[in-house]
């Protein structure tokens, strides 16, 4: 398969794909002309690359899932232990981005929104925090 083929199958820009194989994570074959030519595996690993990324893991983690994947003789604990530590950043985010809109919620209700200069958002965020 050419490149816009595995790009169109994977779901994956043909930009991403380059540098995926850029950073070591597929290797296609190399015709004699020198264009890419990715085999089933290589389409397999691009959608499984495509699937970890949107669940939000780093290339990092995408590069330790994929050598996990591969390794035959692996414990499902060690891919258990990385997903629930990608969890965790996760549930961490989301508990940071609740108390963001209950901060922004309640500076939204606290100001008049008239004509008046007074505006309870602009003092709160000059407000100097306590270090």
């Amino acid at each position: 398969m050419n490149i816009g083929e595995v790009a169109k199958r994977s779901g994956l820009p043909s930009k991403t794909i380059r540098y995926y194989e850029e950073i070591g994570l597929v290797k296609p074959l190399r015709d004699v002309n020198g264009y890419r030519a990715f085999r089933d595996s290589d389409l397999h690993k691009l959608a499984f690359l495509n699937r970890a990324r949107t669940l939000g893991f780093t290339i990092e983690d995408c590069r330790t899932l994929l050598t996990l994947y591969e390794d035959k003789s692996r414990a499902s604990a060690d891919v258990k232990e990385l997903a629930e530590a990608h969890l965790h950043k996760i549930e961490d985010k989301i508990a940071q981005l609740q108390s963001m809109r209950d901060t922004l919620s309640e500076l939204v209700h606290s100001c008049a929104g008239d004509n008046r200069p007074d505006c309870p958002i602009l003092k709160d965020l000059a407000a100097e925090t306590a270090t």
